[in-house]
């Protein structure tokens, strides 16, 4: 039993579903049974390529469905003559008819695939070359915000550290400013019991015999 693949899908996965899908649709094939083949070749389900085809990639190949289904109403055409005389079948082929954007001129099959092929590539081409110029750009964005993030982080650094000495010479106002409150007041106290001592001893007075007299 094949394994079933999780992982994303390639641009040569999108290159399988497209060639058997778009076969199968010149074939007069059902899409359910391209899917299925497209899924056993791929290692994936029928749901998931019949997602990745509805989703994403039939919308690249929008011109080769259309001459696909053109190639499969000339195949049914075809069928329906019964014989089908070789002069007919050039008389057809001679057919000078635009279909899809292309001049048929009797122009095989093989070739209108041909010509789908290279002009999808030549669209694929471009897309990638967008995808790729996007990308640089997304880059080049992704490069610019690295460095604006630096740029803060450097100047959150600064802030913080400049933060932390502000923090430093408050603690340091603040305890001087306390000690130096602490040395007020003492030096307030001192002055009180100071005035309170000058104060008794202006209360007596020495008296002719040398003995203190106290002054009511």
């Amino acid at each position: 039993m094949t394994a079933i693949r999780q992982d994303a899908w390639s641009v040569e996965d999108d290159l399988i579903l497209a060639e058997v899908t778009l076969r199968h649709i010149r074939e007069g094939g059902t899409q359910l049974a391209a899917f299925e083949e497209v899924g056993q070749k791929i290692g994936r389900t029928s749901a998931a390529c019949g997602f990745r085809w509805n989703s994403c990639v039939r919308k690249r190949y929008d011109e080769a469905i259309s001459i696909a289904k053109a190639q499969r109403q000339k195949r049914s055409y075809i069928r329906k003559q019964n014989p089908v005389g070789v002069s007919q079948v050039a008389a057809f082929a001679s057919l000078d008819t635009v279909e899809g954007g292309y001049r048929t001129d009797g122009t095989s099959e093989d070739t209108l695939s041909i010509d789908a092929v290279i002009r999808f590539l030549r669209q694929w081409k471009g897309s990638v070359q967008e995808t790729n110029r996007q990308i640089k750009m997304l880059e080049k964005d992704l490069r610019e915000k690295e460095e604006e993030l630096n740029q803060l982080r450097s100047i959150n650094d600064r802030l913080s550290k400049e933060v932390n000495e502000v923090q430093t010479d408050y603690r340091v106002v603040n305890d001087d400013y306390k000690a130096l409150i602490q040395i007020m007041d003492r030096a307030r106290r001192l002055a009180l019991i100071t005035d309170e001592e000058e104060e008794l001893k202006s209360r007596f007075k020495m008296d002719a015999n040398g003995n203190l007299e106290r002054i009511e």
